[in-house]
């Protein structure tokens, strides 16, 4: 078995995430009714044993914005105790005016390696996160992205591929800072015009060295392991990025909606097989490790 970092998966308590209380809202990925309650690591370890998962990096789940520092303090707290997650994402407002008194709290806490705020803008509204397709290059966001270099922090990009010229602006003007984007750009659907719009998006943001890219979340939109779509989103990204870019990411419990983890983690293998020992150990370590770097690289 490929011993495996997992970049990209979550936790949560039902009381701290907005989100999974009160009526339900629409999603992305659909209906959740299944995961409208605590998941917590010990549910997550149970999910994914087996698979090779030796490591794994929390990524935030948008808690109220006042609650950041709690949510990676809570991360962080479950880490001293049962030694996962080995790195966390945390989440920080790119649209203050100055988000260096968010990012001086974050970084107290040992494990934090980069932040997220979620920039993603669709023509359909359920798909949206942003309020508008450029908040990617509002003056806000790319200042304050500008200053994470300062704390040697990463930033997990977000993005549909008609906001990737704008990406690479924001990516491209911040040479000395990682940049991962999420989901793999976030491919809709398999249909040929769409493959090929979400394939230029990549080859656009591919001209900046300081991107990579996670294979996660690659059910959201189709709502099922669909092996034959994996195949060909790594197909495609690997062409694009090469395998030194690239890193697998469970999405999980995101993707416990349709699939396990076993089976999420062979149809992802499988389609690195194809690419022979060297993608494979990029793509399930490498990358991973190299990106959000073991404890004794950090600061």
């Amino acid at each position: 078995m490929q011993k495996v970092i997992d970049s990209h998966f979550h936790i949560w308590r039902r009381d701290d995430q907005p989100w999974l209380v009160g009526p339900m809202v629409p999603r992305i990925f659909g209906a959740y009714e299944p995961i409208r309650r605590d998941y917590p690591i010990e549910e997550f370890l149970a999910d994914q044993q087996g698979s090779g998962v030796e490591k794994g990096v929390y990524v935030q789940t948008n808690w109220a914005r006042e609650d950041f520092e709690r949510e990676v303090a809570f991360v962080s707290e479950i880490a001293a105790r049962t030694g996962w997650p080995h790195a966390i994402v945390g989440y920080a407002d790119m649209t203050a005016d100055d988000v260096r008194p968010q990012l001086d709290r974050l970084i107290t806490y040992p494990l934090l390696r980069g932040v997220r705020m979620q920039l993603h803008w669709h023509e359909t509204p359920a798909f949206r996160f942003a309020p508008s397709a450029d908040q990617v290059i509002d003056p806000k966001v790319r200042a304050n992205v500008g200053r994470l270099k300062d704390y040697g922090l990463s930033f997990d990009l977000q993005l549909f591929p008609g906001q990737m010229k704008d990406g690479l602006q924001l990516v491209a003007e911040n040479p000395q800072t990682n940049f991962i984007l999420t989901h793999c750009g976030m491919l809709v659907s398999a249909d040929p015009a769409t493959v090929e719009a979400w394939k230029e998006g990549l080859q656009t943001l591919a001209s900046a060295p300081n991107l990579y890219a996670k294979l996660s979340g690659l059910g959201t939109f189709v709502r099922r392991n669909d092996p034959e779509l994996i195949s060909l989103i790594y197909d495609t990204a690997i062409e694009v990025l090469g395998t030194k870019r690239l890193m697998f990411g469970s999405n999980f419990p995101i993707e416990k909606l349709w699939t396990s983890h076993a089976n999420l983690i062979a149809a992802h293998l499988a389609a690195a097989s194809k690419h022979g020992s060297e993608a494979e150990a990029d793509i399930f370590w490498n990358t991973a490790e190299r990106v959000y770097r073991p404890a004794d690289q950090v600061r």
